[in-house]
């Protein structure tokens, strides 16, 4: 038997154990818990690998951030306040106390800069990599918890921030080279560099989330195959306008250098943006939030009619190769 990609793992494996209504079927990276008193709390996990998710050498108080902040996005994408989170660590035969004490002092600098803290966790020792997992909680707000099934054709698609930025840093780290044939100046190549390494958490604009979106979820295995999943769980297609994409200015120089870069961009994954669908008659009050909220938004397509993703440059199909990034 053909063994199925992550999606089908998911639906053939787990999916008939996740009864609950708070589970959404295991269709959103986030579930629910009715607490009885308020709002329902908002539960997500992520786990980061060694040589997977970021390089063995690291410093640990980044990849401390990072595994922290992966989370916190997904509480963002459902409009949640942080209330708390468990680490469990598997370390490797050769794990030094330097080490552990940096990985806890990242955990402490984001503690107090997202005002979260340590619930608990779990330590192990393993003969493989070093592997991180995060549970994160938070408080679902206004009442509501927009899931990736609630788009519907007409609705306008809104991202967050930049796209591409921690992809193209990505294939930075792997090839020093590309900073001269991408024409990069030196705050241009740690801007992509950092933001590989460290995401921007969009907790900032959680409110706005709960208040206006009907659909939404945070962009980490790339806003292509992301969108796809989305609209999907919705039941109905979308177009992407590949040039209303936002661009940070050391990707646009990396693009403008090297064409093919912008299919990394628009597929790579590790952006930690959300992604938004937003009734058409919302979308003032809901940019003009956003503005207040200090975060930047851009309508950048649309739901529609349909099944699948057409993604468009100057007006015509943009053929890509892949979606998203995949671990299977």
């Amino acid at each position: 038997m053909n063994r199925p990609d992550e999606a089908g793992l998911i639906a053939r494996y787990f999916r008939p154990l996740a009864a609950a209504p708070g589970a959404a079927l295991l269709t959103d990276d986030a579930a629910t818990i009715p607490t009885g008193e308020g709002p329902d709390l908002v539960v997500t996990t992520d786990a980061l690998v060694a040589g997977v998710h970021f390089f063995p050498d690291d410093p640990a108080d980044a990849v401390a951030r990072k595994a922290l902040r992966v989370n916190l996005s997904d509480l963002a994408a459902k409009g949640a306040r942080p209330a708390g989170y468990l680490v469990t660590l598997a370390l490797p035969d050769d794990w030094e106390a330097d080490w552990l004490e940096g990985f806890a002092d990242g955990l402490a600098a984001d503690q107090e800069e997202f005002g979260v803290s340590l619930l608990g966790g779990d330590t192990v020792k393993t003969p493989g990599p070093l592997i991180i997992s995060i549970t994160a909680f938070g408080h679902a707000q206004e009442g509501r918890v927009p899931r990736r099934g609630g788009g519907a054709p007409g609705q306008r698609l809104y991202v967050t921030g930049t796209i591409g930025d921690a992809a193209l840093g990505l294939r930075l780290r792997r090839d020093e080279s590309l900073a001269v044939k991408w024409d990069l100046r030196r705050d241009d190549r740690e801007w992509l560099l950092d933001r590989y390494l460290i995401p921007e958490p969009r907790l900032a604009l959680a409110g706005v989330v709960a208040a206006y979106a009907c659909a939404s979820m945070d962009i980490s295995d790339g806003l292509v195959g992301d969108l796809e999943k989305l609209a999907a769980a919705s039941g109905v297609g979308a177009i992407l306008e590949a040039d209303r994409t936002p661009l940070s200015r050391a990707a646009a120089r990396a693009i403008r250098s090297d064409p093919t870069s912008l299919a990394d961009a628009l597929t790579g994954g590790d952006d930690y943006e959300l992604l938004l669908a937003i009734d058409p008659n919302d979308v003032d009050a809901f940019e003009e939030e956003a503005r207040s909220a200090g975060v930047a938004v851009v309508d950048v397509g649309a739901l529609v009619e349909g099944a699948g993703v057409e993604v468009e440059s100057n007006g015509r199909p943009l053929e890509l190769e892949r979606a998203a990034f995949s671990h299977f």
